[in-house]
């Protein structure tokens, strides 16, 4: 069966999604939710995903919402197809775990507000707040040091093996680097630089960009 992704494929949530579903090579369609239209806020929508904001999921009669809940659901449910994306060992999950609470609670909020103010705000015809960018930029310089160290001890975030606490930040990193000029904040790290090019060069992400590319 078919697994069903609501969300829209330029958006980062459905493409932490769709990477993990490409990496595991699980079949799935986008049903394509229209921000501009509103759709998201719909009531049908609400339904689905009861705060309105994508991705979400449909497995037969299974439906979750949630990015990060979704694929540690995909991660574990297809352990067996051989992806180590979750760990093997009880200490390897915790790692990736550790590294999935820092990419939602340490890192995410300040790249989204960055590509909120300089890419999402002037989409709308709404002023960028360039103070909010600078201070996030600083507060983010400082969180992607300790990635840095941490980078210069292990070839990914959990250890040698690419995992979803790698994976999870590809999307928001692709924004971060393109569309919002903070590349530098990136390759002025060394570390931190190589393991980007790494995991943005994975062929699953590049799945991704097709469809993206392809659905613009």
């Amino acid at each position: 069966m078919v697994v069903k992704v609501f969300g829209s494929a330029a958006a980062a949530c459905p493409q932490r999604v769709m990477a993990c579903l490409f990496e595991l090579g699980v079949d799935f369609e986008l049903i394509h939710i229209d921000f501009k239209s509103l759709e998201h806020k719909t009531p049908e929508f609400l339904r689905r995903q009861p705060f309105g904001q994508v991705p979400a999921i449909e497995d037969g009669d299974f439906k979750l919402f949630e990015s990060r809940a979704i694929i540690r659901y995909y991660a574990t449910k297809y352990a067996e197809k051989g992806k180590n994306l979750m760990g093997k060992t009880l200490e390897e999950r915790a790692v990736v775990d550790q590294w999935l609470e820092v990419e939602s609670n340490n890192y995410n909020d300040l790249v989204q507000n960055i590509v909120l103010q300089i890419f999402v705000f002037p989409s709308m015809g709404q002023p960028s707040d360039m103070s909010v960018v600078k201070k996030c930029a600083e507060k983010l310089g400082k969180v992607l040091d300790v990635y840095e160290e941490r980078l210069s001890k292990s070839k990914y975030l959990a250890g040698d093996f690419f995992s979803l606490a790698d994976l999870s930040h590809i999307p928001s990193l692709r924004f971060l680097t393109n569309e919002c000029g903070f590349g530098h904040l990136v390759s002025e790290r060394k570390c931190l630089n190589a393991w980007y090019s790494d995991i943005s060069g994975r062929p699953a992400w590049n799945k991704v960009l097709d469809l993206m590319n392809h659905k613009n």
